[in-house]
């Protein structure tokens, strides 16, 4: 297996990031490479009709969804049951990080959801946001690739689903009951000892799986907004606007105070 691009950060967690990765292969249930990824997985849409049957989830008008291919199936859901989806561009490699996707100016357009559900067809389709112009979150899914019974997650490495959530809190988009959740095969469900869980680190409300939909009841308290002691060298080097956001962050608290 080769090296994950983002390994190092964080030696027990790179360690589990590698036997789930294997673990996948093994088992015959990965869709596509798993190295360095979100992995896609056999059950993705199951798991995604699991999470549907949460009752926040048929409350919710706006869903925050992470790009990767194992989560099409849930952008694909929303925008079927009319749902605005927020999706951030891969990596946050665009001068913008978000694009909204409206099931409605979509059908407009004659653009098929299947299409605009994959992350070539959000950010060709969706209309570029900036963080601080969203509208408030009522769900959230992240792509992990390791999970606990508990709320415990990992994701690939590069700390960008914590990196917003922390933005969102920051900015006042995430509201204290909004669900954090994902979408998982059953082989990314680790023991809760298995996991250790930073202070900047944002837990998980529910895990759906294509066997079971858990509400994990979590203990760990979500953090109040970016650690920004912990923000990397490389991502402020990779993510074009982080530096400009911070500022902007600062000076927004600033004026609600």
């Amino acid at each position: 297996m080769e090296t994950a691009r983002w390994s190092g950060r964080n030696e027990n967690k790179d360690e589990i990031r590698h036997q789930i990765w294997s673990g996948l292969v093994s088992g015959g249930v990965n869709v596509g490479p798993v190295d360095s990824r979100i992995p896609n997985f056999a059950g993705a849409d199951q798991a995604a009709l699991n999470l549907a049957q949460l009752p926040q989830w048929k409350a919710a008008r706006t869903v925050k969804c992470n790009p990767d291919p194992p989560q099409i199936p849930v952008r694909l859901r929303a925008l079927y049951d009319g749902k605005i989806v927020y999706a951030p561009v891969p990596e946050l490699l665009k001068p913008y990080p978000f694009v909204r996707l409206d099931p409605e100016a979509l059908e407009k357009a004659g653009i098929q959801f299947e299409l605009a559900a994959t992350s070539q067809g959000f950010v060709e389709h969706g209309e570029p946001v900036e963080f601080i112009d969203m509208e408030p979150l009522d769900f959230v899914v992240v792509g992990c690739v390791a999970v606990s019974r508990n709320g415990g997650r990992t994701g690939k490495g590069g700390g960008f689903a914590d990196l917003e959530l922390g933005i969102f809190r920051e900015l006042g988009k995430l509201k204290v009951d909004t669900l954090i959740t994902t979408t998982v095969h059953s082989l990314q469900v680790v023991d809760d000892s298995s996991l250790v869980m930073m202070d900047h680190d944002s837990a998980l409300h529910a895990i759906a799986t294509e066997l079971e939909l858990i509400e994990t009841r979590t203990p760990y308290p979500q953090p109040a907004g970016v650690a920004w002691d912990v923000v990397q060298p490389d991502q402020y080097r990779d993510i074009p606007f982080l530096e400009t956001l911070r500022d902007q962050i600062q000076a927004y608290k600033q004026e609600q105070t």
